[in-house]
């Protein structure tokens, strides 16, 4: 059997393009299917905002303020995470949180937030910002712009070293990536995050003793990518997509994801 990397690789392809239209057709469907409509408080969960390599989970800068301003005209009100993380949020009241560090948001999301008066939470992943990533080093945040952000208001969460999948790495790597993590965003921020934002976020990827491993870390939060699915005793939020615009947004305001799960191969 032709067991080289670049054969790997060529099965792999199929399978990179074949995730990101199954989660279309996923999300199209279930949007489709008739749902009370469900205004509890809920935390969105993005990724970049203007960063088309990351496919499926980038937002256009236009399509993102249309949102956040249509939430806002539908009656919804922004609050920080750690409020709806911690059960006092209210009917209505959404948070935003972005993943991964990408430069786009702090170009794109940053400003119009800002003049919108609206907060949101921002998880590092803390080896992407020390340039060991295997994507182009232009597209992500430095420390210097994740410092300013942070100075404004943002809070900084940690999102692992090198967002390495948890449920294939042992449980040492799994405390180091939570822990290495926590100790680089302090010794260049000089604040020590509380929250963490699993990688991937699935249920599958939150193993049998991670979450004792984030407690010894120093984490108090740890934030899903799923509301029903989510792992026992972390924080459940609602994925947005590269194809959620008016009708799929407000479906996701409403519950229609609640349960699903972006298929990753």
């Amino acid at each position: 059997m032709h067991t080289s990397t670049e054969a790997i690789r060529r099965l792999a392809r199929p399978r990179r393009r074949f995730g990101p239209l199954r989660a279309a057709a996923e999300r199209l469907v279930l949007a489709a299917r008739r749902h009370p409509p469900d205004r509890r408080p809920r935390i969105l969960c993005y990724h970049s905002v203007g960063t088309p390599a990351w496919r499926m989970n980038d937002v256009s800068p236009p399509r993102f303020r249309r949102q956040i301003e249509g939430a806002l005209r539908s009656g919804y009100s922004f609050v920080p995470a750690s409020r709806i993380a911690g059960g006092a949020g209210l009917p209505g009241e959404l948070a935003i949180t972005f993943d991964d560090g990408l430069a786009s948001v702090a170009t794109h999301a940053a400003p119009f937030l800002a003049a919108m008066r609206i907060p949101w939470s921002l998880f590092v992943v803390s080896g992407w910002l020390d340039g060991n990533a295997p994507f182009p080093r232009e597209i992500f945040l430095d420390w210097t712009s994740v410092d300013r952000l942070a100075a404004q208001g943002v809070e900084i969460g940690s999102h692992s070293v090198s967002h390495e999948n948890f449920s294939r790495i042992e449980p040492a790597r799994i405390a180091a990536e939570l822990a290495d993590s926590r100790r680089r965003i302090e010794a260049r921020l000089g604040v020590a995050p509380r929250s963490f934002a699993i990688p991937n976020g699935r249920r599958r990827d939150w193993p049998a003793g991670a979450a004792d491993a984030a407690r010894a870390a120093g984490y108090d939060t740890v934030y899903a990518a799923c509301e029903d699915r989510r792992p026992a005793g972390t924080v459940g939020r609602t994925m947005i997509t590269a194809w959620d615009g008016d009708r799929l947004f407000g479906a996701a305001l409403e519950g229609a994801y609640d349960g699903w799960e972006e298929w990753i191969p």
